[in-house]
């Protein structure tokens, strides 16, 4: 365990030993009412000052999700109410292919209209699928002309962050073992992702300038996972090594 945060810890060197910064973001997803975890979370970004991303369900959020000193926390949209509606046997989605894409924007200007009459300006024009996934053919193609800038699913981006007028910034480390115990992958587990995606970025293998996401899901977090966010966030604060970013500075067209 000592050795996996010397192995972060060492990838972080060598960025600085480059002349560079990583950075990293946080994106939690599944949120939809001020539950004890969720109260968790917040208090956990607040108390150390890492921008979180809330992912939130429009159909199921409530208004008082966030207080008025959750200064840290901006809101993505999460799909619409997070129901499968793929066909059998298809992978989970809630964007199939079978749908009309004026039917899948429609759902969509729906919920993003909810999110906007319960925050305001803090829920940005960003959706994340559920299950980091949308099946529909032409649904990416017209999310910009639909009012959206931004798009987050999981694993590395393509070069060009993107499509044209639609920023993507995905999470590359998934704290929960979702095949196994559905607990917290541990410690080795989560930061071996980490350091991959580090390691491939710093080497060109991947998109360099997307920031190395970390993924979390508050509803099913255990005591280890809890810990090990802490330690986390403990670890990489000191910003020569390692620049917590926010979902606003990263879903910005550049």
């Amino acid at each position: 365990m000592i050795d996996s945060w010397r192995s972060l810890l060492d990838e972080l060197a060598r960025w600085a030993d480059a002349g560079h910064t990583a950075d990293f973001w946080w994106r939690d997803d599944d949120a939809t009412a001020p539950t004890a975890p969720v109260l968790r979370l917040l208090a956990l970004s607040n108390a150390t000052r890492v921008p979180l991303a809330l992912a939130v369900i429009p159909h199921d959020a409530q208004a008082g999700l966030l207080g008025a000193n959750d200064a840290w926390v901006t809101l993505l949209q999460h799909g619409v109410a997070h129901r499968n509606l793929a066909q059998p046997g298809d992978k989970k989605t809630e964007f199939p292919a079978v749908e009309p894409t004026s039917e899948a924007l429609g759902r969509l200007a729906h919920g993003r209209a909810r999110l906007a009459v319960l925050f305001g300006h803090r829920a940005l024009p960003v959706l994340v699928p559920p299950w980091n996934r949308i099946s529909a053919p032409g649904l990416l193609r017209d999310l910009p002309a639909a009012g959206y800038r931004g798009l987050s699913r999981f694993g590395p981006r393509k070069a060009s962050g993107g499509r044209a007028g639609l920023v993507q910034v995905n999470t590359h480390v998934d704290v929960i073992d979702w095949n196994g115990t559905r607990g917290f992958v541990g410690v080795d587990a989560a930061l071996a992702q980490a350091v991959a995606h580090l390691q491939a970025r710093r080497l060109g293998q991947v998109d360099r300038q997307e920031a190395t996401g970390w993924l979390t899901h508050h509803a099913v977090h255990d005591a280890a996972t809890w810990g090990f966010l802490e330690q986390l966030f403990e670890r990489t604060a000191d910003a020569r090594l390692a620049v917590w970013r926010s979902a606003g500075e990263l879903f910005v067209a550049p």
